[in-house]
C-alpha cells in the first residue's frame, strides 16, 4: 500500500493541480471507454473503472458524480471526434452533392471501422440508459444538420427537410448495422448502396419542392 501511494504521489510529482485533474479524467474516460466498447455496460462499475485506469475511487468521484455522469463522456468524446471526422470529409468533398453525399457517409462508417468500440457506445449498446438516449436525440439533430450539409442546399424546401429527416433515421440503422457486422465488410458496396438511395430520395424530394 505504501508502494502504491508513493506511485502514485510521484506521478504526479510537480503536476499543477488543474492540470492532474485533467488528466485523471481522461484516464478515467479512457478506461470506461475500453470497459463499455468491450464488455458492454454491465462492465462499467466504479471499481472496474478505477481498476482499469489504476487510479484511486477517491479520483472517481473528484470527477465524477457516478458511472452515468462518465458514461456520458464517453459518448460525448466520440460523438465530438466523430462530428470533426464527417466536416473534414465534406470541407474536402467540394460542392457537388453527390460527392459530398459519398464522403459523409463514408467518413461515418470509416470511422467505426477504424475501432469498432465507437460504434458500440455510440449506436449499439444500452438503447435503455436514459444517459444514451439523451445524447442520442441531440446527435440526431446534428446529423440531420450534416445530412443537410451532404445536399449543399443553403435554404433547403420541406421537401427536402423531410427527405433529409427520413435519411438521418437511416444512416443511423445504417451506421447501427454496420458496427454490428451485419452489412458484411465491403465499404465500397454499402457506401455506393446508401449513396444511390440518398440520392434517389433527395431527386424526389426536389421534385416536390
Amino acid at each position: 500500500m505504501a508502494n502504491a501511494r508513493t506511485a502514485t504521489s510521484t506521478r504526479w510529482a510537480g503536476v499543477p493541480a488543474g492540470r492532474r485533474r485533467d488528466e485523471r479524467r481522461a484516464m478515467l474516460v479512457r478506461a470506461a471507454y475500453t470497459l463499455f466498447g468491450d464488455e458492454g455496460e454491465a462492465a462499467l462499475t466504479v471499481r472496474a473503472v478505477c481498476r482499469e485506469a489504476e487510479l484511486h475511487t477517491r479520483y472517481f468521484y473528484e470527477n465524477f458524480a457516478g458511472t452515468d455522469e462518465l458514461l456520458a463522456a464517453v459518448y460525448d468524446r466520440e460523438a465530438t471526434a466523430l462530428a470533426d471526422a464527417l466536416a473534414r470529409a465534406l470541407d474536402e468533398a467540394g460542392p457537388s452533392p453527390k460527392v459530398r453525399t459519398r464522403a459523409g457517409i463514408r467518413s461515418v462508417l470509416r470511422f467505426i471501422s477504424d475501432d469498432p468500440r465507437r460504434g458500440r457506445v455510440l449506436f449499439a449498446e444500452a438503447r435503455g440508459n436514459e444517459v444514451l438516449a439523451e445524447r442520442r436525440r441531440a446527435a440526431q439533430t446534428a446529423l440531420l444538420d450534416g445530412v443537410l450539409a451532404m445536399s449543399n442546399i443553403e435554404d433547403p424546401s420541406l421537401p427536402v427537410v423531410i427527405a433529409a429527416t427520413m435519411f438521418t433515421g437511416a444512416m443511423t440503422e445504417l451506421a447501427q448495422q454496420w458496427a454490428d457486422g451485419r452489412l458484411g465488410d465491403d465499404l465500397d458496396a454499402v457506401v455506393e448502396s446508401a449513396v444511390d438511395l440518398s440520392l434517389a430520395l433527395h431527386t424526389t424530394a426536389a421534385k416536390h419542392a
